[in-house]
């Protein structure tokens, strides 16, 4: 009886592991669950088709398999329960426009706990053609040439001289189709020269970026009727109109639905007409504009469209010299000179027709504004960002060179070494950023949750890089004057974190708060049908979310104990290790995005900080993906790989960190943190990466300071003038001749310590080494020369109390 006891149940247990096994792996592998079905039903009739207690195996499986027993048994009581908990989040008509009006690209398969690599890594990269190449080269080039940043800063304006160029040669019409008389240009070449000119001068890229983002131009290429078009599409790219936006209000700002500017349709005997009244503020170009795009709330009191009496908001095009309208006045954005402005109108009078799109367009202007801004904010801050920080790492990295103390070169110490190596990765992840997402724009996309990451984080991280850049230029950094290529920038950087979705509202509420309905495969769809009340959707679309759940659990589970060695990368080598991380860090992602959505429902989306540090693993895993990308089409040299690995390291250290925020802060019950306590124990134990070691920053900055190749690829596409009487142009010079010098000024070193030549400065030992043969002729005066440079390069401007007292 015993061995038939034994016999029975070792068969069992091998049967329960095979089960347990194949079960694991069709749903690692996100196998369908009627292959489940068949193959539990296979493995009975082989085991003993008799059995009755094995029938267990397939009764949950067959009540889940099969929809309409599933849907009485599970899916209504489900549904019932959702409505009495209000799980269900509230939607408004607003966020339903937000939802809809972007695309979902790369973000959804990292969302996905299962991205796709072979496809992320197939999307195409951006590339200049040879028209957009010789823009830059030539126009773009001769502008940068033409404006000073100090005569700007001190005149508080472009020059006439730049203004005429800039309409002449179309700069505001790069967005405008050729058939309008604009450019044509591509979301690429638009960023790569609003890169250019913020290298150069600030106020200057913001002048040429603003009319090619979100305004008129835009607005009226995707919405505007055919006359609209023929009418002002040439007008604004030739410049004869100077456009601007009004959006922001005293008391709307991030919350553009919160906009009060009012307009009222009336009739004027046989004529639809609209009267507006508005406040704005913070308007780039709203002084100087001749074309107002204005967004307002649109109200029809006598129903005379036949729409009801609020019709929500629009947007319309006035021109400013209509009688109401008062611009002229100037805002001071931390003496950064551009045009900003308020602009005001009191009972200012426009025709229907004045609406962008016509009378159809009454009412769409939150859609337009959505549509537009999600491409708009992808390309501009990200392309000034890069502009920064490329001027940054070139100007330091010459200035460390050149820059001694204690007789080194300060980019020797330790302390140094350590920001230039962040200085050189933030350089080298916003430029990745800054082309990849371009990229996605120009295949038509309009994703507006990596472009919401794109703007977020390029500009944190020229933040973090003009200040480290401050840290190491010291004195040079703080003394403002035409030798300081810095100081400009410093005072800019908090207007591009505020602009177009202030970053701390865009961590908290977009990244993941959109992103988990626009990117989740299943949550927004789950929504729609329960509003619809449709039982049939939801339950299939239920269940699938159910399956993506457990299955993205068993992935994180595996992927984490493997350190990511379960999934198969498409890459191979340096790239296919990081494809492992970031599908660990993407299964564990999507799996707990799952469960905030479970336990929070619709109260989620005031979850702000379990929000950011969700926003914060996405947007690491974007940033991951970009770098590697940039990787691969920079040729993948060596050098590129000890950035990339510094980088790496750093994001998924940002990864660790936010997961770590998620165990600590996710699970309020008592209960659930109890039961939750070994996950978050494992996490810490069993981390993504640590931070890099100080031998790869040293790798890094003796890379970007001797490698003069490395230094100009990092820094490729910002403008360096060849005047060397220009601050840059200036430094530029005396590093080239501290180059040509260093193996005379090596040889005279090793003499001095040899005791062939005294002990004292290079200056007064160089006859004694000319007359020793030590060095010749030619090294002689380069030394001298270098020594004059080099002298010059670091100094600083200084005034009499009277031009001081007129900066």
């Amino acid at each position: 009886m015993n061995e038939i006891y034994i016999f029975i149940s070792s068969h069992l247990l091998c049967f329960n592991l095979t089960i347990l096994a194949i079960a694991f792996i069709l749903a690692y592998r996100g196998v369908s669950i009627y292959y489940f079905l068949g193959l539990i039903f296979f493995f009975i009739l082989q085991f003993d088709p008799q059995t009755t207690f094995l029938l267990w195996y397939i009764a949950i499986p067959a009540v889940i398999g099969f929809r309409s027993i599933r849907r009485r048994i599970i899916t209504r009581p489900i549904v019932s329960l959702i409505r009495k908990l209000k799980l269900l989040p509230k939607i408004s008509d607003t966020e339903r426009t937000a939802l809809r009006s972007g695309n979902v690209w790369v973000d959804a398969e990292l969302f996905s706990g299962r991205p796709n690599f072979k496809w992320i890594f197939s999307q195409k990269y951006p590339h200049l053609t040879k028209e957009e190449q010789s823009f830059l080269d030539n126009e773009v080039e001769e502008l940068c040439a033409m404006c000073n940043d100090y005569e700007v800063s001190r005149e508080k304006d472009l020059s006439k001289e730049v203004w005429t160029f800039i309409k002449k040669k179309k700069f505001f019409g790069m967005i405008i189709p050729k058939k309008y008389g604009g450019l044509g240009f591509s979301a690429f070449a638009h960023s790569s020269v609003i890169q250019k000119l913020a290298s150069r001068s600030v106020p200057l890229s913001i002048t040429v970026m603003v009319p090619n983002s979100l305004g008129p131009a835009e607005l009226l290429l995707h919405y505007g009727t055919k006359e609209q078009k023929d009418y002002y599409l040439p007008r604004l790219a030739d410049g004869k109109e100077i456009p601007c936006f009004g959006l922001t209000e005293p008391n709307a700002g991030s919350d553009a639905n919160s906009i009060e500017s009012t307009g009222f349709i009336f009739k004027d005997k046989s004529k639809i007409k609209i009267k507006l009244n508005w406040n704005k503020r913070y308007i780039t170009l709203g002084a100087a504009s001749t074309v107002i795009g204005l967004a307002f709330k649109l109200r029809d009191p006598e129903n005379i469209l036949g729409k009801g009496e609020n019709l929500g908001i629009t947007c319309a095009l006035i021109k400013s010299d209509t009688k109401g309208v008062k611009l002229g006045r100037r805002h001071d954005p931390l003496s950064t000179p551009f045009i900003n402005s308020p602009i005001n109108g009191k009972d200012v009078i426009i025709d229907i027709d004045d609406i962008i799109g016509g009378e159809k367009g009454a009412g769409h202007g939150w859609k337009m504004l959505m549509e537009c801004l999600a491409a708009g904010r992808g390309i501009s801050l990200p392309s000034t960002a890069a502009g920064g920080a490329k001027l940054v790492t070139r100007y330091i990295t010459a200035y460390a060179n050149i820059r001694k103390q204690f007789g080194l070169s300060i980019g020797k110490f330790e302390g140094i070494e350590e920001v230039l190596a962040r200085i050189v990765a933030n350089n080298y992840s916003i430029e990745a950023v800054r082309s990849f997402t371009a990229g996605g724009v120009d295949l038509g996309l309009k994703p507006a949750v990596v472009t919401a990451i794109a703007k977020y984080h390029a500009t944190e991280m020229f933040r973090t890089t003009i200040n480290d850049g401050m840290d190491i230029a010291g004195g040079a950094g703080i003394i403002k004057g035409r030798r300081n290529l810095l100081s400009n920038a410093y005072f800019s950087a908090p207007i591009s974190i505020t602009v177009e979705g202030a970053n701390i509202m865009t961590r908290a509420l977009i990244h993941f708060g959109q992103g988990s309905i626009m990117c989740h495969p299943y949550a927004y769809k789950e929504m729609e049908a329960l509003e619809n009340n449709n039982i049939r959707a939801f339950d299939q679309i239920f269940f699938a979310h159910f399956g993506h759940l457990v299955r993205n659990k068993l992935r994180a589970g595996a992927l984490s104990l493997t350190r990511g060695r379960l999934f198969w990368p498409h890459n191979s080598g340096f790239v296919g290790k990081y494809e492992r991380k970031l599908a660990w860090a993407s299964a564990t992602f999507a799996y707990l995005a799952d469960v905030a959505m479970l336990l929070n429902g619709g109260n989620l989306k005031r979850k702000e900080k379990i929000n950011g540090r969700f926003g914060d693993i996405l947007s690491a895993m974007y940033i991951a993906v970009c770098v590697l990308k940039k990787y691969q089409e920079d040729g993948s040299t060596k050098e590129d790989k000890v950035v990339v690995t510094y980088i790496m390291k750093e994001l998924f250290v940002k990864m660790q960190i936010a997961f770590d925020g998620l165990y600590d802060n996710l699970f309020e019950n008592p209960i659930l943190r109890i039961l939750t306590y070994p996950m978050k124990i494992v996490c810490r134990i069993n981390q993504f990466d640590k931070k890099p070691r100080d031998k790869l920053t040293h790798l890094i900055s003796k890379i970007a300071l001797d490698n003069e190749e490395f230094r100009e690829k990092i820094t490729k596409g910002m403008y360096v003038p060849k005047d060397k009487n220009e601050a840059l142009g200036r430094i530029e010079n005396a590093l080239a001749l501290f180059r040509e010098s260093s193996d005379a000024i090596a040889r005279i070193n090793k003499n001095i310590h040899s005791k062939n030549l005294p002990k004292a400065d290079l200056i007064d030992v160089l006859d004694e080494a000319l007359s020793k043969n030590i060095i010749d002729k030619e090294e002689f005066k380069i030394i001298k020369l270098a020594r004059e440079a080099i002298n010059d390069a670091v100094q600083v401007d200084e005034y009499d109390l009277k031009e001081y007292k007129n900066l």
